[in-house]
């Protein structure tokens, strides 16, 4: 690598931009559109880099692209000086009213419903030219979208272990007990033992069938049936409306049939220990001004939600009698 890099001291460094903005968009449309350039522009460019360093760099995989080892390689040793000079260069000079960029934030469905239409609203006033798109999460995939940078940031639990993931609490959900209004189960003194016994929908994002609450369960020497799983919240509300289904989750992500009161929510009879909900992202874009100025805003949609879900909740959640469809009896 040492030989290479110093033919690139002789090269035309515009390639290793262009290089680095491939590697990280995996896309040469996406690129181009990155880098404001013609597509044209961004293979012609491509073309020369594959004459100067004598490797193809990307090969097809489907309707993508695949970096080559060797440019697996480069990459982990350019990404950081380049990244670095950007922003000794460019240190504040992001200005949302003229910036045309296209971020990219993984995140769970029912976080899309709450942070899209508000940050929708701001692009519109004040930042036309930025585009967001939404990446499919599960916490188990959640490190390499951000190591690979195939995404700009996520907003899930907390990477736990990576040293080069930076982190923004949000918050700690609150697991509650869903299930359709007149269920025999809607009642304030659930136990344990009818929880247990219910048939229980589970959402798995991974397709993992076992939920924290099944490891709770274990603890008191009981284990739930996961009659059916979904892979994505908005599956939720229309199952548990048509059977005798319940299910345990966080209750941000089913809000909105709790507090139109489609469902009946109850506390459930044992405690489980959600992971802190923060938004990650990684070093190298620790001082990236554009996303600073996307996380300063999403994270404040998201804080300012979550406080006045659990003000919401608190007047709907089973307490003092039955849980019928006009909610429960008055708060003591």
């Amino acid at each position: 690598m040492y030989s290479e890099s110093k033919k690139m001291r002789h090269q035309d460094l515009n390639l290793l931009v262009i290089f680095d903005a491939i590697m990280t968009e995996g896309s040469i449309t996406r690129a181009a559109d990155r880098l404001a350039l013609t597509q044209p522009a961004v293979s012609n460019a491509l073309s020369r880099m594959r004459s100067v360093w004598k490797d193809e760099l990307f090969v097809k995989d489907g309707r993508n692209i695949r970096p080559t080892v060797y440019a697996q390689n480069l990459w982990s040793q350019v990404r950081e000086p380049l990244n670095n000079l950007e922003q000794a260069i460019d240190q504040g000079s992001f200005d949302p009213a003229s910036a045309t960029r296209t971020f990219r934030i993984a995140s769970a469905d029912a976080l899309v419903d709450v942070i899209w239409p508000r940050l929708r609203k701001l692009i519109e006033a004040e930042a036309p030219g930025i585009n967001v798109h939404a990446i499919p999460y599960t916490i188990t995939n959640a490190s390499n979208l951000l190591n690979a940078a195939e995404v700009d940031m996520l907003i899930g639990a907390n990477v736990l272990g990576d040293s080069v993931i930076q982190t923004d609490y949000l918050y700690t959900p609150c697991y509650v007990c869903v299930m359709r209004q007149g269920h025999p189960l809607a009642k304030a003194d659930l136990t344990l033992e009818e929880f247990a016994s219910a048939d229980h929908l589970l959402v798995s994002l991974s397709g993992d069938t076992t939920g924290v609450t099944d490891q709770v369960l274990v603890q008191h020497g009981l284990k739930r049936r996961i009659a059916m799983s979904v892979n994505h919240f908005s599956a939720v509300t229309p199952l548990l409306k048509q059977s005798d289904l319940i299910a345990m989750m966080p209750s941000t992500t089913i809000e909105n049939a709790i507090f139109n009161k489609e469902l009946a929510v109850v506390q459930p009879p044992l405690e489980v220990m959600a992971p802190q909900l923060s938004l990650c992202w990684h070093k190298r874009q620790e001082h990236d001004p554009g996303l600073k100025w996307l996380r300063k805003h999403v994270s404040c949609f998201v804080k300012e939600h979550a406080e006045l879900h659990y003000k919401m909740l608190e007047q709907r959640i089973c307490k003092d009698g039955n849980c019928d469809s006009k909610g429960r009896k008055s708060a003591s």
